[in-house]
């Protein structure tokens, strides 16, 4: 009499997948939550670095300071003479507006200095000069 042997089932290695998608996603979400999504675009600058830098969630009046010297009000080229008028037309009667002066970290000093004085005399009480953080 022949006896025939059964054939072992063999089970195949299966790997846990669930475990593998909870890690991608982590991993995706740690990802995203790191990046940072704002990008100012406009005038090509340089900021100064500083270690205290805080960054600013209000409502600003921006004036850019670029390499050269030139001046741009919220992204368009104004003439030095005309800054004074334009700011006092934003800024109006409001007392809190806050006006950032973005300087290019090369410009000479003096130039910055002029366009922050012209802002405090055309009414802004909160003066603030950019920098960005230095890792």
């Amino acid at each position: 009499m022949l006896v025939h042997r059964k054939k072992k089932v063999r089970y195949q290695i299966e790997s846990p997948l669930t475990s593998l998608i909870d890690i991608v996603f982590m991993l995706l979400i740690y990802f995203m939550l790191t990046t940072n999504f704002m990008v100012d675009e406009g005038i090509k600058i340089k900021l100064p670095q500083a270690k205290a830098a805080a960054p600013q969630t209000q409502q600003e009046i921006t004036v850019y300071v670029d390499r050269e010297g030139s001046v741009y009000l919220e992204n368009k080229q104004i003439p030095q003479d005309k800054l004074f008028k334009k700011l006092k037309e934003m800024i109006g009667g409001q007392q809190d507006r806050l006006v950032v002066v973005k300087a290019d970290r090369s410009v000479i000093l003096n130039k910055a200095v002029k366009v922050m004085d012209t802002a405090k005399a055309a009414g802004a009480a909160r003066l603030c000069l950019a920098t960005e953080k230095d890792f």
